[in-house]
């Protein structure tokens, strides 16, 4: 067996220089593609590529099969989590896991004396050649003079890459505009080394068809669209530059009792810092001491500071607006939230829609028929009319208006805008994949705790059965199902355990163990604890009185949240905690309606209080899904989409991972855990339902967005092409049009960037 189908696949990052088109991202992603167990994406504004190939494949041989395509290929490296030089010496390749694949700017700035020298030469050749007043005694040398260093110097990024293609016997956009300046120049040189003496009369003007000017306005039009190009593509980075660049620089750790000011990648998990307000939180961590607001709407995009206590979690990047805290890093480096925010995006800027594997598909066989249409152009041209002059001008312009560039644009600048917006708006769309999930799913399946309401329960009354232990008081049964719940993590059993900590107080558990969806149980001084629901009591063996579902039912019908909880194999007593709906929430149903998806409420609460929160945010009686497990919502999606539904999913917490994997669009808020997050296509970094419609709304846009992309960048060539060839078409307009197409996409795709302003 081959040993390279056993390894297991890693996966690759280049950086790839010299592609200027669609047709390069076709040969390089082909070439790579044939290497055994090889698969590549290319990005053509990030000018990168991910492979994923497998671990017998090294990385040399992936590098040199690119630069055996014609390009130039090179190895991109993450940000270490932890540097190796010394404490202030931070050098600039530090930093290059996030922006140097951005830092393409350059490009812009290459171009700029080339465009220059093209414009000034070529307003003069353009005059003398067409204004013949302005012609003078064999005025076409000099014109062929001025033309010269336009279509050899500034043309030379087109000619450099078309030569470079020849020698792989491959063509490239730069083939056919290479081609087409070339020959028209060529030409007109020819006329007049023919006769030398074909401009020696100025009255003759434009009569020697000479095509020295269409040369030169061509190249100064397209490298005028491609410097454009240059600067609107460092726009639509700068969203995940800006992400990237929201960390603190510095950290204030406590050594030995001193604080001690060291750069912030330098810290390490429980290391402990000290914030002071107005400052930056250096890393993810958890507050010591202190408390505090904290302004997290640069990850969240939710505008009102969150109230941080102590054991609050805190993230960094965000900023401590009021009190001094004192914070124990858990997590630094890469592996903070705003390091993984920063990965997702750039990843899911780097993959690549089934939409636009169309364009490449098409892209790839563009260049060679267009130069077979320009070549068939002429022959056609001279067999029916017979005029070269005509026939060769028919053919140019051909060649000028086919460059597929705005093709190979239209998807990846549109995603690169979409997704960069969204991590403003503190939406991280993890792939491109997830841009056409969102344009078909029509029901979107809610979970209530966390999505619709806070999440932030409280504890409003507490119920001792008549089967409790005689001496057992409220207080003795909240410290007790406190301190099981203290290891939870739903917000049922953060509610209680907090409720715990502040009155009887907490003691440790030992033999804890949690059925998601179920309940708890472990050991509390020497007490076996068991809360939740009846259903995972009567799994632990403890019979409940017909008294304690009665209760149970006043509790639920009451609108409460009821846990009931068990004391050494007796139930003894009711916590009923009520949570609160999120503010906007309704509004965000209503938001769900008009984008077209029918919202449905899921969730393992009571169908009492499910009904109560539905007809608050205005879900239909018939939409709500209640008393339902974990196992039950995997099942209720699945249901759904039986019904031939496309299902979106939103959720915060572990009992959604299974049911956000299951769904057809999986929408993780931020405020729940990592397990929720890894499982959904897209995360919410806030806790708003609002924003998820957002997301629904900004992907949906940015899909519309690459669309609209794909159809100018098509039209232009659809349309183009046969006017050319029909000599309808000047060349010196091909060219603008040409540029125009580029600077249209990048341009059309920009307007995503004030989404939501």
């Amino acid at each position: 067996m081959d040993t390279r189908e056993q390894a297991a696949t890693r996966a690759v990052e280049l950086e790839i220089q010299g592609m200027t088109c669609a047709s390069c991202v076709a040969r390089v992603e082909r070439r790579l593609g044939k290497i055994d167990g090889v698969e590549a994406a290319v990005n053509l504004p990030l000018e990168s590529a991910r492979v994923t190939a497998p671990a017998a494949v090294t990385d040399q041989e992936i590098v040199d099969a690119v630069n055996a395509a014609g390009y130039t290929a090179r190895l991109k490296t993450r940000q270490p989590a932890r540097p190796s030089i010394h404490e202030g010496h931070m050098s600039g390749e530090d930093h290059m896991s996030g922006e140097d694949h951005m830092s393409h700017g350059g490009t812009a700035a290459q171009l700029r004396p080339r465009l220059i020298l093209a414009a000034v030469l070529s307003v003069p050749v353009l005059l003398i050649s067409m204004v013949p007043a302005l012609a003078f005694p064999n005025w076409g040398w000099v014109v062929a003079l001025l033309a010269l260093p336009v279509v050899t110097w500034s043309a030379w990024p087109f000619h450099r890459a078309a030569a470079v293609n020849a020698r792989h016997l491959a063509s490239t956009m730069d083939t056919l505009v290479s081609i087409g300046v070339v020959a028209a120049y060529l030409f007109s040189l020819g006329q007049l080394a023919v006769d030398p003496g074909l401009t020696a009369d100025p009255g003759m003007g434009s009569d020697p068809h000479l095509y020295f000017e269409v040369a030169s306005v061509v190249v100064t039009f397209l490298l005028l669209g491609r410097y454009l190009e240059a600067n609107a593509k460092t726009k639509a980075t700068d969203a995940l530059k800006a992400l990237l660049n929201l960390g603190a620089k510095d950290a204030t750790v406590l050594r030995d009792g001193q604080e001690v000011r060291v750069p912030a990648d330098r810290l390490e998990v429980g290391d402990v810092f000290v914030v002071r307000p107005g400052e930056k939180i250096p890393a993810d961590g958890v507050v010591l001491e202190g408390r505090s607001a904290v302004d997290a709407s640069l990850i969240t995009g939710e505008s009102l500071p969150v109230e941080v206590d102590v054991n609050s979690p805190v993230t960094g990047a965000t900023i401590n607006t009021s009190g001094r805290l004192l914070v124990r890093a858990t997590r630094v480096g890469s592996e903070t939230t705003l390091a993984q925010m920063g990965r997702l995006v750039s990843d899911a800027q780097s993959s690549k829609a089934p939409i636009a594997r169309l364009a490449d598909r098409i892209s790839a066989v563009f260049v060679p028929v267009v130069l077979a249409i320009a070549v068939l152009t002429f022959v056609l041209w001279m067999l029916l009319v017979g005029d070269l002059q005509a026939a060769f001008t028919a053919a140019v312009t051909v060649l000028v208006i086919a460059c597929p560039c705005a093709l190979g644009l239209a998807t990846p600048v549109g995603l690169l805008t979409g997704t960069g917006r969204g991590a403003q708006l503190g939406i991280l769309i993890k792939g491109a994949q997830v841009l056409e999930d969102t344009r078909t799913v029509d029901t979107i399946v809610l979970d209530k705790t966390g999505t619709i309401t806070s999440g932030r329960l409280s504890v409003a009354r507490i119920r001792l059965l008549d089967t409790a232990s005689a001496d057992l008081t409220t207080e003795d049964l909240l410290r007790l199902a406190g301190s099981v719940e203290d290891a939870g993590e739903h917000p049922i059993a953060r509610a209680i355990a907090a409720s715990a900590r502040t009155g009887p107080g907490t003691v440790p558990v030992t033999d804890f163990d949690s059925a998601p969806g179920g309940g708890v149980r472990g050991t509390v001084d020497g007490h076996r604890i068991v809360a939740g629901r009846p259903a995972w009591l009567d799994e632990n063996g403890i019979d409940l009185p017909d008294a304690a579902y009665a209760a149970l039912r006043e509790e639920q019908e009451a609108g409460a949240t009821a846990v009931l909880v068990a004391v050494d194999r007796r139930a003894a007593g009711i916590i009923s905690l009520q949570d609160t709906i999120k503010e906007g929430s309704a509004e965000a149903i209503a938001r769900f309606r008009s984008l077209g998806l029918h919202p449905v409420l899921l969730t393992g609460d009571n169908a009492v209080v499910a009904a109560q929160v539905a007809e608050q945010v205005g879900i239909p009686a018939e939409d709500v899904l209640a008393d339902v497990r974990p196992e039950g919502k995997v099942d209720a999606v699945r249901r759904l989409q039986a019904q031939g539904r496309t299902v979106a999913m939103a959720g915060d917490g572990v009992n959604d991972a299974a049911a956000l994997a299951q769904a057809d669009l999986g929408i993780a808020m931020g405020s729940g855990t990592d397990v929720a997050m890894e499982a959904a296509d897209l995360t919410v970094m806030g806790s708003s339902l609002g924003q998820v419609a957002t997301a629904v709304e900004l992907s949906r846009r940015t899909l519309a967005t690459i669309k609209t992309n794909l159809f100018w960048a098509f039209f232009y060539n659809a349309v183009g092409i046969p006017v050319a060839a029909f000599g309808l078409l000047n060349p010196m307009i091909a060219g603008a049009a040409m540029a125009a197409s580029s600077v249209l996409v990048v341009g059309n795709s920009l307007r995503l960037r004030s989404f939501g302003k």
